[in-house]
Order: C-alpha cells, then sequence, then structure tokens
C-alpha cells in the first residue's frame, strides 16, 4: 500500500505544553492506544481519568533527577526506534520483551528518525491531524504524517538547539564559533518574495526585538515580502529616536528613507519628513515612535502609503486608518533598542556572513570638532540628527538636514560625490514642487556615512549650502577634506565610527 500505513497500538506522551493534551489522549483511547506517560503530564491524564501506564512500569526504574532521567531506558527507545520491518530488530525486541511504540508526543525529541514506523507529534496544533488520520485508517497513520511530523520535529529541535548554541556563544564572548545555525519559528507564508516568482516565508527568531515580528496587525491586507523589509528598516529608523524626549517620524521607500524628522508631535514631525521627498514618499511606509493619534493618523492618510508601523495606536487613530481598507496598522508594542546586542547574517553563495549589529549610537560618541571653525550649537544639534539617520540608508550615503529635519538624501551610490549631488538635486526638486525660491539645503548641515575619500564631495555638499559637516574621519586625504571645510569657513567633527550599510 503507497500510503504505508501504521497502527497506533501505545502512545508515549510526555509533553510540557499541556495544551489540548487531556482531550487528545481521551481521543486516542477511544482508537484502543495504549497510554504511557510521565510525572506531570501522566497525572494531568490520570486527574482526568484516563488510564494511563507510568513509564517506570515500562522500564523497571522510576523517575530520578527532577524527572530529567525517565525514558532513557531500552525499553522505550527500543520500542521507538525498533525499524518494524527488521528481522534483527523484531526479535531483539521479543527477546528482550519491548513493545513498539508508535506514537510519541513531545515538545522536544528527535525519535522523528524512525518516522517509517513512528509518529511523532511535538505540537498541540497537529493532534488534529493525527485524530483525522486514525479515523480515516482504523486507528493508523500515513507515511505522508509521519513524514510531515518529523520534518517539523527536526526543524523545532534545531531552532531550540541553535537558540541554546548561540546564547551560550555569546556568553563565552565566542565571536566565531566553529558551527553557526540560526532557528526560527513560522509567522505567516508569504504570497511571493522580493518578486512574484520567488516564494517566500516569514519567521520569528527566538527572543525577537519589538518590531514587525512582533506586531499585531489591526488593520490591512496581508503584508508582502518587501512591506515587511522595508517597515523593519523604517522601525528601526524611528527608533534612534528617544520617544520620551521627542516625537520622529521616518517615511521609507525600498529600505532607504525618503524623509526623517523630529517634531513638537507625530503630525508635524510626519509633515516635516514627508517635505523632504514627497514624490518618493508615496506607496511608502511610515514608522512612528510615539502612540499613533488621530491628528497624525489623519495627515498620514491624506496620501498613499502601504504602511503605519508604530509602539500602539488610539482607537480613533484606529478608526481614521480604517476609512483605507489596504493600508496596513501595525502595532509592535515597543520600540527596539537601537543599542541592542544581536547577530545579522547575509547568505553567499556556499555560505553566510554572520556579524553584530550595528548598534553603535551618535549620542554615545565623542564628536571632534577638526576644523577652525567648531559648530554652534545648533549645528550640533541638526549634525547628531543627520548621522543618526545617515546609519539607516544604504551607502554611501549623504543625509543634509535643518531643525531636525532631512532636507536631502543620497542614497546606495557608487560615489560618495554623486551621493550628495542627488541628494542636492532631490532638495532642490522638493522646492520647487512646494514654491520655495531655494532649497532648503541651504544653510544646512550634511552627514556621511563614512569618510571623504576626496574633498570632491564636500565641494558638492559646501555648494548645495551646507554650512557643517558630520562623518567618520580616518581618510587617508583628511587633511586635503579639512582644509576644504577651513577654506570655505565650514565647521567639521569626526566621529571616529562608520554606518556602511550594504
Amino acid at each position: 500500500m503507497t500510503e504505508q500505513l501504521r497502527r497506533v497500538s501505545r502512545a508515549l506522551i510526555s509533553v510540557s505544553d499541556k495544551t489540548g493534551v487531556v482531550e487528545f489522549a481521551r481521543a486516542l483511547a477511544g482508537h484502543g492506544v495504549e497510554l504511557v506517560s510521565t510525572g506531570g503530564t501522566r497525572k494531568t491524564l490520570s486527574d482526568a481519568g484516563l488510564k494511563v501506564l507510568d513509564v517506570s512500569d515500562l522500564t523497571g526504574f522510576p523517575e530520578m533527577m527532577d524527572g530529567r532521567v525517565k525514558t532513557l531506558h531500552p525499553a522505550v527507545h527500543g520500542g521507538l526506534l525498533a525499524m518494524r520491518n527488521n528481522t534483527a530488530h523484531t526479535d531483539a525486541m521479543r527477546a528482550h520483551n519491548i513493545r513498539p511504540i508508535d506514537l510519541l508526543v513531545v515538545n522536544l525529541r528527535a525519535a522523528a528518525k524512525n518516522h517509517d514506523d513512528v509518529a511523532v507529534v511535538v505540537e498541540a496544533s497537529d493532534y488534529a491531524a493525527v485524530l483525522v488520520e486514525l479515523t480515516q485508517h482504523a486507528g493508523a497513520t500515513t507515511l505522508a504524517l509521519r513524514r510531515r511530523l518529523a520534518a517539523k520535529a527536526y526543524a523545532r529541535t534545531a531552532a531550540y538547539d541553535a537558540a541554546i548554541a548561540n546564547w551560550l556563544a555569546n556568553a563565552l564572548a565566542d565571536i566565531a564559533p566553529d558551527y553557526r545555525a540560526f532557528g526560527g519559528r513560522l509567522i505567516e507564508k508569504l504570497r511571493y518574495g522580493e518578486n512574484p516568482h520567488q516564494t517566500a516565508a516569514f519567521y520569528r527568531t527566538p527572543d525577537p526585538r519589538f518590531g514587525v515580528s512582533t506586531a499585531r496587525q489591526a488593520q490591512g491586507k496581508q503584508l508582502s515580502y518587501n512591506n515587511i523589509n522595508d517597515t523593519d528598516a523604517a522601525y528601526e529608523c524611528v527608533a534612534e529616536f528617544d520617544p520620551a524626549r521627542t516625537a520622529a517620524c521616518a517615511i521609507i521607500k525600498h529600505a532607504n528613507p525618503c524623509g526623517v524628522a523630529e517634531g513638537e508631535n507625530l503630525r508635524d514631525a510626519y509633515r516635516k519628513a514627508l517635505a523632504c521627498d514627497p514624490v518618493s514618499a508615496f506607496g511608502g511606509i511610515v514608522a512612528l515612535n510615539r502612540t499613533l493619534d488621530a491628528e497624525a493618523a489623519r495627515a498620514i492618510t491624506e496620501i498613499f502609503t502601504e504602511v503605519i508601523i508604530a509602539p500602539d495606536a488610539t482607537a480613533d487613530a484606529i478608526a481614521i486608518v480604517g476609512a483605507k481598507k489596504n493600508l496596513r496598522l501595525l502595532l509592535a508594542g515597543g520600540l527596539p533598542d537601537p543599542r541592542a546586542t544581536g547577530l545579522t547574517a547575509k547568505t553567499v553563495a556556499g555560505g553566510l556572513l554572520v556579524q553584530s549589529r550595528d548598534n553603535a549610537v551618535v549620542d554615545d560618541m565623542d564628536l571632534k570638532p577638526v576644523t577652525k571653525r567648531a559648530p554652534t550649537n545648533a549645528e550640533l544639534r541638526d549634525l547628531r540628527f543627520a548621522f543618526r539617520v545617515a546609519k539607516h540608508v544604504k551607502s554611501n550615503t549623504i543625509v543634509y538636514a535643518k531643525d531636525l529635519a532631512t532636507v536631502g538624501i543620497g542614497a546606495g551610490q557608487m560615489s560618495r560625490v554623486d551621493a550628495a549631488r542627488i541628494a542636492a538635486r532631490k532638495a532642490l526638486d522638493a522646492a520647487e514642487a512646494a514654491g520655495l525660491k531655494e532649497p532648503a539645503t541651504k544653510g544646512s548641515v550634511v552627514a556621511s556615512d563614512a569618510f571623504f575619500p576626496f574633498a570632491d564631495g564636500l565641494l558638492v555638499a559646501i555648494e548645495a549650502g551646507a554650512t557643517a559637516v558630520i562623518q567618520p574621519g580616518g581618510s587617508m586625504r583628511d587633511d586635503e577634506v579639512i582644509k576644504a571645510a577651513d577654506d570655505h569657513g565650514i565647521a567639521m567633527v569626526v566621529t571616529g565610527t562608520r554606518h556602511f550599510r550594504h
């Protein structure tokens, strides 16, 4: 028979998650399955009036060491691992009085390797599927189900082991362990990936930071792969701004900020962020660092927006967003800590690149003036703001800022001078669209995510109207760049920290 049915005559049940276990065990008993259990699970089933054999009756040994040693015995593992179509295995079972165990119900177990004969259930969500098969096949399970359950058992155990291994590596300060593994739990299967011909799914890692993976979707259609990627970029950017100090908004398009601002309130911050590049903001992602209120919701919904993400939202704001049926509203429950440690991974052909996440924050940096003129307090405030944003723009990047708002962003360019030119051009376009006499880069400050290799990029920024610059420093031509700043009366500070983002 192609289905390779296996009759379930005995089940071993030992779970930490007792959800639904009594009902499942009762249904198994209804199919004539003998129940074997351990410790707390056995007591739960017994208290429910079910006839349950204690595992110690199989092994001849009591549970010991706080239950850590209870099923480690040939009477248990022999019953699980014996291959039913192997004569040597069945002869050994008879010789040692080992009875087969056909169904294993645990939350973590590697016995799935004998899935040809044994069904291994590691989650309560799979109880129903097992019971359906027992009903359809006179108390038996199919090989297809056993393989599906085995795949989940292996993956869950691997994810659990990976979380422990990474925790231990961190505790040991081992930045490059011999083996590195990552695991996650499925949140949802996505319609497609970055492009329609690609498949995709979204997983939650152990101990997730606040963000898309923790968010409750209060409104809107299903998120796409690109929605999730862009929303994560937006929320990480806006989390750089302490909500106890300021209201902030980040508008993202294709994983790059097209407008970021601080304001007196969220609506004010949104308006300032939108003014930076209203063309790119159309169909973008809006991230907020405070609870979304009605005033901000009304402003954001004036143009087409794909996603709004915030720590929370008022009932009035949810109702306002609700009028836009396709607009997704995500409530993350909190902000991710920009200083938190963690790992990021990127696939390459045949391998993984793993690094610690960029948790450097400009507020913790010693900003060193290197020009004859030091920045004014107002310039220094905007310089910190601009560098905070530059951390979240793809390299090479140049960010112009004025009055705690971006006024021009050049992202992902092959040369820094081109990034400076593009940012200035976008500021000019925004000024023309708004009917302004001059672009907001006049009197702005400028941030560069990495050092200026030549003075040309800085000269473009000066021509655009920048009066102060913040950059990491460290170029072989730093003296040339600093001299260019001095020649034009520009203030420059260096951070000593680079923010490449590829």
